[in-house]
């Protein structure tokens, strides 16, 4: 099954619907997918939409890292939503809790 990613525009957020899974057989996509977006577009919040993800590695984690990142360099901002318990648990162990903001719905996420 191929694990794609999606993305959607929200004025200056740029929203990333994951796949189930978040490895590194697909993190070398998804960041040059979104280095693509990012400069081509000006964006000062990143929604990182984690409703279909059941699984996520330490590629995953990097990714969110480098994001971030980018992100609070330049002024912008990186938001997590839909994360399952399974999911959350990476997260924590990961230090991702600490840095970025979790909501529960996609909407909240984007306005912040």
């Amino acid at each position: 099954m191929q694990q794609t990613f999606s993305y959607e525009a929200r004025g200056q957020a740029l929203i990333i619907h994951l796949p189930k899974e978040l490895d590194h057989h697909n993190c070398r996509n998804l960041k040059y997918e979104t280095d693509l977006l990012l400069a081509e577009n000006y964006i000062s919040r990143i929604v990182f939409d984690f409703s279909r993800t059941e699984f996520m590695d330490s590629s995953g984690i990097g990714v969110l890292l480098n994001r971030y990142k980018q992100m609070t360099a330049n002024g912008g901002k990186v938001a997590l939503c839909g994360v399952n318990a399974r999911v959350r648990r990476i997260l924590t162990i990961g230090g991702i809790s600490r840095l970025m903001e979790q909501y529960e719905s996609r909407e909240a996420a984007v306005t912040g």
